[in-house]
């Protein structure tokens, strides 16, 4: 059953969200030690519906739009970086999974609406083609909340003998794939994005959707669902789900930064850092950063919402530049953290301090390939001066 009829859905999911959002701060350093979520952040993000924003209403969920689910990732992100980042991606993959074919929806959210599914959509592994589906082999590191999940989404190409005929996602049961313990890192520590590995595993051909198919609206899954999210533009949903956390985790940098300045002397002066000129310059300019990263990506949230309820294709220029604006909103929004970093002084550096976190989190979105700056710089002045784009993800 959804609740989609309901006008006053959409403030709500973020109301919940906001009211988990201290039980996930208070979680962040055991999130952070463990490497993976707790079992306690699963249940309250099921809980305030946060895994539902982008999932069909054929399969249990709540159709909305990307604005909402900005809203609803940013007060996560609030609370806990780690979390809203895997949340984030979770969302990608539940859209995505209103693609596949209908057997494969029924198997994985027609049996339980809350499941849940990580994913690597790339294309890492191989499959070959047998007669009724494909056997898959490959690795795929950075599987966002494996752990946690019921189901994983693993790329890879097609091949028939010899020959590459397709590319796209494969449907595996989670307890069916090998999870590597491997996630050791600086940035968004406790993701759990750990190293999943499959070896000779047959995959029914109804558990295949074809990345192409999806990008140009030919999938599978695709008419059979109800509303409009489904029609948005496929790799703008994507590299703003990945994108979505930046915005919480910049706020409550913002919200944090007074209290870590308040009190202080300026090493070797006499000048009190809360009074000073200079402290009040940078955290004026760390808060437009923000702001400007803010209005990049919910205009590109805008225009895929737009374009997604009128059922329109969005032009080229706009797909191409959808990848920058994600991939400059995000930018934004790690320097907004960096200068209050900076300003923060040496106590700045200590483990406990939010800053660090922040920093370190932003600056591991950063890395994310869909959000490189500079590609998708190119990316788009290519498109500008109309040459042939480098990449058919737009």
């Amino acid at each position: 059953m959804t609740m989609t009829s309901d006008p006053d859905l959409a403030t709500r999911l973020v109301e919940q969200a906001r009211a988990i959002a201290p039980n996930l701060r208070a979680r962040a350093d055991q999130t952070a030690l463990a490497r993976r979520l707790p079992k306690e952040t699963i249940a309250d993000l099921r809980a305030a519906g946060a895994m539902k924003t982008l999932q069909s209403t054929r399969n249990g969920g709540y159709g909305l739009g990307m604005r909402e689910h900005l809203d609803v990732m940013t007060a996560l992100a609030e609370g806990c970086g780690a979390t809203a980042w895997v949340m984030g991606v979770v969302q990608a993959h539940s859209w995505l999974m209103s693609h596949f074919p209908a057997e494969a929806q029924d198997e994985s959210y027609g049996a339980n609406p809350d499941a849940m599914i990580s994913a690597v959509i790339g294309p890492r592994g191989v499959a070959q083609k047998v007669p009724g589906g494909f056997v898959l082999n490959g690795v795929w590191p950075f599987t966002s909340g494996c752990e946690n999940s019921d189901w994983l989404l693993l790329g890879g190409v097609v091949k028939d003998g010899d020959q590459v005929i397709d590319e796209g996602d494969f449907m595996v049961p989670t307890r069916d794939a090998t999870i590597l313990d491997d996630w050791h890192t600086v940035g968004l520590t406790g993701t759990g994005s750990c190293t999943s590995t499959v070896s000779d595993m047959f995959i029914p051909e109804h558990r295949f959707c074809s990345l192409p198919a999806v990008i140009m609206g030919k999938a599978p899954g695709t008419h059979l669902q109800e509303g409009w999210n489904q029609n948005a533009s496929p790799v703008g949903v994507l590299a703003l789900c990945v994108a979505s956390s930046a915005i919480g985790i910049a706020r409550q940098a913002l919200v944090d930064y007074p209290a870590l300045v308040k009190g202080k002397i300026i090493a070797y002066t006499g000048d009190d850092q809360y009074q000073h000129p200079n402290t009040h310059r940078m955290a004026a300019d760390a808060a437009m950063l923000l702001h400007e990263g803010e209005m990049i990506l919910y205009r590109c949230a805008d225009e895929i919402d737009t374009a997604g309820k009128a059922g329109e294709t969005l032009p080229f220029l706009t797909k191409a530049r959808h990848r920058l604006d994600c991939a400059t909103g995000v930018r934004r929004c790690l320097e907004s953290a960096e200068i209050l970093f900076k300003s923060s002084g040496a106590s700045g550096i200590r483990t406990k301090s939010p800053l660090t976190r922040a920093v370190a989190d932003l600056r591991a979105i950063n890395q994310h390939g869909l959000l490189n700056l500079e590609m998708n710089q190119e990316l788009y002045g290519r498109a500008l001066l109309g040459l042939e784009p480098n990449t058919p993800l737009i």
